[in-house]
C-alpha cells in the first residue's frame, strides 16, 4: 500500500514522491570513495539508457497506476464478493513484506528502524487510511472504472479548500475553472451511467436494482472523497512533525493497518466455508490470489516509478503525467470491464481529462508566481538616491 494507495491526488507540482530527496531506491555512491571504472556488461549500456529515459519512466508510472486500478476492480467485481477488509489486509501484508525484503537487499537505504513512539503518533493517520482505502474499494465495486476515475477528481476540490482553511493556501481563478469542470464531468458521468442502466434493461425491476447499485456506489464515492481528503490533509500536517521520508510513510501505513484490517475482517465479514467458496470460486480462485498479491506489490511499483519519473524529468512533468494518466485509466475500464460507451460517458471522460490539465496548469502557474518576484524589492533611501543619480 503506497502512501497514497493509488489515489492520484496532486497536491502540487513539487509535492510528489521524491520531490525533495533523490531516488531512495537507487544505491548512492559515497562521496569519500574514489571513482572507479564500472564494469559494464553486454546489457549495461542498454539498461543505463532506459534508467535515464524520461519516456520509459513515464510509461512505467502510467502502466503501474493503471494496472493496480484494473486489478483492484477485477478482484472486487465478483457478484458475490464481500471480503474487502481481508483483501486490503493481504495488500498490506504483501507490501510490508516486500518493503522489508527490499531493505535487506539494500534498496531502501533511508528506511529507518521501527519506532514505537512514532507508530503511536502515526496510528490516527493509519486509521484515516483504512477509511480511505475501504471506501475506495467499495466505490470501485459498485461503479465502473471511468465513473470512479471522474468522481475521484472531486477529492482535489475538497483538499484544495482544506488547504485554504488549515494551511493558508489559496485558490486561483484558473483552479476555480478546473473545479467547475470537475463538477460538470461528474454530473455528466452520473447522468450517462443512469441513462445506460435504464436503457439497458428498461423500466423494470432490473432497472431499479441497477440504479440502486449505482446509488450505493455514489454514496461510497462521496464518503471516499472526504475520507481521502481527511487522510491527505492529516498526513500533510503530521508528516512534517515526524520527519518521515516517502518509504517511512509507506512502511508505517502498511504495518499499522494490518492489525486493524484483520480485526475488522474477523468482526464484520463472513468467514463461513460457504461464503469463502462464493468469494473464491474454483474457476477464478488462482487468478484472484495472484491479483491480490500483485496489488500489494503494485504499491511498491507505483512509488518506485513515481520517484523514477521525477528523477529523470521534473516534479511538474510528473504532475502533468498524473493528470494525463486519467484518460488511459478511464479508457482501460471501457476495454477490460465492458463499461457502456455512450456519448455521455465519452463526454464526461473528456471533460474530466481537461479539468485535470487545467488544474495542473493552474498549480504550475501558481508555483512559478511564488518563486518569481512580482513586486520591486524594498530599497533604502540612500540606495534609491544612488539609483536615481545613476539613471540621471
Amino acid at each position: 500500500m503506497a502512501n497514497k494507495r493509488n489515489e492520484d491526488i496532486e497536491l502540487g507540482p513539487a509535492e510528489g514522491p521524491g520531490s525533495t530527496d533523490k531516488d531512495p531506491f537507487l544505491a548512492r555512491r559515497s562521496s569519500s570513495q574514489p571513482n572507479r571504472p564500472q564494469q559494464v556488461g553486454p546489457f549495461g549500456g542498454y539498461f543505463d539508457k532506459i534508467d535515464h529515459s524520461p519516456g520509459a519512466s513515464i510509461l512505467a508510472y502510467c502502466l503501474s497506476s493503471i494496472s493496480m486500478t484494473v486489478v483492484n476492480k477485477y478482484v472486487v467485481s465478483g457478484s458475490e464478493w464481500n471480503l474487502n477488509f481481508f483483501y486490503l489486509a493481504v495488500q498490506s501484508l504483501v507490501c510490508t513484506a516486500a518493503i522489508l525484503i527490499c531493505k535487506q537487499l539494500g534498496m531502501f537505504q533511508n528506511l529507518a528502524a521501527f519506532d514505537s513512539t512514532k507508530a503511536k503518533k502515526w496510528f490516527p493517520i493509519s486509521l484515516l487510511l483504512v477509511g480511505m482505502i475501504y471506501t475506495s474499494t467499495k466505490a470501485l465495486q459498485f461503479l465502473s472504472v471511468p465513473v470512479y476515475t471522474i468522481f475521484k477528481n472531486l477529492t482535489i476540490i475538497v483538499v484544495a479548500y482544506g488547504e485554504v482553511l488549515w494551511f493558508g493556501g489559496s485558490v486561483t481563478p484558473m483552479a476555480l475553472l478546473s473545479f467547475g469542470l470537475m463538477v460538470l464531468s461528474s454530473v455528466i458521468a452520473a447522468w450517462a451511467d443512469i441513462q445506460a442502466a435504464v436503457e439497458g434493461v428498461g423500466h423494470t425491476a432490473e432497472a431499479t436494482d441497477a440504479i440502486s447499485t449505482l446509488n450505493a456506489g455514489y454514496a461510497w464515492m462521496g464518503m471516499n472523497v472526504f475520507c481521502t481528503a481527511a487522510y491527505l490533509l492529516g498526513m500533510r500536517k503530521v508528516i512534517k512533525k515526524m520527519n518521515f521520508k516517502d518509504y517511512d510513510t509507506m512502511f508505517y501505513n502498511n504495518l499499522l493497518t494490518i492489525p486493524v484490517l484483520i480485526v475488522f475482517s474477523l468482526l464484520f465479514e463472513d468467514w463461513s466455508n460457504d461464503n469463502l467458496i462464493k468469494n473464491f470460486p474454483v474457476e477464478t480462485r488462482n487468478s484472484l490470489f495472484i491479483g491480490m498479491i500483485y496489488s500489494g506489490l503494485a504499491a511498491i511499483f507505483i512509488s518506485y516509478c513515481s520517484a523514477w519519473c521525477i528523477r529523470v524529468t521534473s516534479s511538474t512533468t510528473y504532475s502533468m503525467v498524473g493528470a494525463l494518466n486519467k484518460l488511459p485509466l478511464a479508457i482501460s475500464g471501457l476495454i477490460f470491464f465492458d463499461a457502456p460507451v455512450t456519448f455521455g460517458s465519452v463526454t464526461a471522460i473528456f471533460v474530466g481529462f481537461v479539468s485535470g490539465l487545467v488544474y495542473t496548469w493552474s498549480k504550475t502557474r501558481q508555483k512559478v508566481s511564488q518563486i518569481l518576484p512580482t513586486t520591486q524589492p524594498t530599497m533604502s533611501a540612500s540606495a534609491a538616491s544612488n539609483r536615481d543619480a545613476a539613471n540621471a
